[in-house]
Parts: structure tokens; sequence; C-alpha cells
């Protein structure tokens, strides 16, 4: 009886001290996965971005959680708190900085870091501005995608003129404090505008309260379209813009398909989602090993045009037949 008694205490004693290292263990295994420093100008509410790259992460085994550890940063499209949170990733030394679809973090993350591996997606040539040594030997820290913002601005441009053909004065958002997306707008829209004998009326907003204030100003200045600079900020407010452009009977464009969707009347652009999937698969071969010096840096090759038909309907607007057979999609 004594012996069963000291044999259920031993028992006793060693699942108490098993259970007790269960916490521990598990807090041990979380603190030796890599962190990824996932940092995105768009909002914490684009559950589509996180389900992309976690997904491209799992094309290489990386399941979050469980052999990586992501930590998500949202910017909702405002920088101020840039370059403190970089600083942070590095100081920290994660083991990846990815920076999907904001080219002001990619640039803020290089220039924070020569050593910590940085996957980007960016819409500029990354070569051009300064990321890459070139497209296939990065030759530095840093590689990821190239999905093509500037190099369509024309071509958007363009469409809108087909969709909108009796459109003249074509008012230009662009977000002031994303200064690469902004310079590269205002350099390339003037001259394809030219070609399409276009007016143009640069607007500049950064806030939700400025967004508002942009279309006041079209009871003063009025314009026939609003073609708006593919930024992050602008991506997240898209449901803002979508209900101000058709409260004002104004048609818009975006590079985002999502802008359609909220009631937007029409995007060109290349598939975003598939951007971020492309920087978790990239993301998931650093932290398998490859060097980002080797690993060549991609160029998206898939582009849509989305026509919100139903949007068309409420501005009055007949699509012709030869705009809505170009599209890829047509929501009605």
């Amino acid at each position: 009886m004594q012996f069963d008694r000291l044999k259920r205490r031993e028992f006793i004693t060693l699942i108490g001290g098993a259970t007790a290292t269960w916490p521990l263990a598990a807090r041990a295994q979380q603190q030796s996965m890599p962190v990824v420093g996932f940092v995105s100008s768009l909002a914490p509410s684009e559950d589509w971005a996180g389900a992309a790259f976690r997904k491209g992460l799992g094309e290489n085994g990386y399941v979050e959680g469980q052999n990586v550890t992501v930590e998500y940063h949202w910017l909702y499209g405002r920088y101020d708190s840039l370059s403190p949170l970089v600083a942070d990733l590095v100081r920290r030394q994660v083991a990846v900085i990815a920076t999907p679809g904001s080219t002001p973090v990619a640039l803020a993350a290089k220039a924070a870091t020569a050593t910590i591996p940085i996957v980007f997606g960016v819409g500029e040539d990354p070569v051009k501005i300064g990321l890459v040594a070139s497209l296939a030997r990065p030759g530095g820290n840093a590689t990821g995608v190239n999905f093509f913002l500037n190099e369509i601005i024309s071509k958007r441009l363009g469409l809108l003129h087909d969709l909108v053909p009796k459109a003249v004065r074509i008012a230009v958002l662009v977000n002031p404090t994303n200064v690469p997306i902004t310079e590269a707008t205002l350099r390339d829209i003037p001259a394809a505008a030219r070609t399409l004998g276009l007016q143009i009326q640069v607007l500049n907003a950064s806030t939700s309260r400025e967004i508002e204030a942009t279309f006041a100003t079209f009871a003063r200045e009025p314009a026939d379209a609003l073609f708006i600079a593919p930024d992050g900020f602008f991506v997240a407010r898209r449901v803002q813009l979508a209900l101000l452009a058709m409260r004002h009977g104004i048609p818009t464009s975006l590079s985002n398909r999502s802008f359609v969707e909220a009631g937007g009347l029409m995007s060109y652009g290349t598939d975003v989602a598939d951007m971020f999937r492309q920087v978790g698969v990239m993301t998931g071969q650093v932290l398998k090993g490859a060097r980002p010096a080797d690993l060549p840096a991609m160029q998206s090759t898939k582009f849509e045009f989305v026509i919100n038909l139903i949007t068309a309907n409420a501005l009055g607007l007949e699509v012709p037949p030869g705009v809505s057979a170009r599209a890829d999609e047509v929501i009605e």
C-alpha cells in the first residue's frame, strides 16, 4: 500500500514536471523559428494579401506558427512610421524583411541594412531605383518582383480614354508622401495625355480628409474622369474613392482590380495577389538558404483589364463593344 502511494506520488510529480515544461518547450520552439518581418502599405483588413503571401511560403514548406513566425506590419498607406519600424526589424535581426507592394518600404529597408535579406514587390524597375544591380544577378541583400505599375501608366490612361471617349479633362490623383510613385506618375502621364489630346489636372491627397477635399474641388474645376495613381493608400481607401466618384458622377481608373470590385469603373494592372504569393515563394527560398544576391528578380507577366458594368450604367456610360471585348473581366 505504502509502495503504491509512493509510486502514485512519483507519477504525479513526473506528469506535473512534464506539464510545466510544455509551455517552456513551446516558447523555445517559437523563439527558434525564423522571424519574417512583413511590411505592407495596405490596411490590416486586406486578408487576401496576407493569405497570398502565406500561400507562397507554403510552396516552400513554411507554415506560419509551425516553422516560421511572420510579423505583420500594415501601414495603411501612411509612411510616417516607416523609418522606426524598419530600424526595429533591423535591430532585432529578423531573418527576412518582406516588402510586397511598396516601393517606399523596400527603399527604406535597403537603406537600413546591407546584411538582412530583403524580398520586395515594387512597381518600378528595381535596377533603376537601386534595389538590385541587375535582374539576373541582384548582387546584394535584396531580390523580389517587379509588377509594373509605372510602365503601364500610359496604357491605363489609354484604356480609360477608350472607355470614356468624350472625356477631355482628366484629374490625376497622387499621394505626395509616396515620392517614387508620385514622381513616376507625374513624369510619365503628361506625354501620354498629349498623345491622346487630353488635359491633365493634378490633385494631391494623403489622408481621408484630403480625399474628401479633392472631390469638393470638382464643383469649382470639373473633371471628365479621374485617374488614380497606383498607391497603397488609395487601394486601402478604395471604397471611399468609389463612393465619392459615384456621388460626383466621375468615371475612375486605378491599377488594382479590388477597386473595381468596390465600385470603381475600371482597373488595369498586374495580378497583385499573385505578386504577394511570389514574394512569399521567394521569402521561403531565402529561408531555405538561397542568397538574394544569386536569386534572380522576377517580372510579373499577367495583366488584368477589369470593367464594372454596373458602375458604367449608373454613370450613364455606354461601354463600346470593342472595349468590353478586350476586358479580362466585366462585372455585371
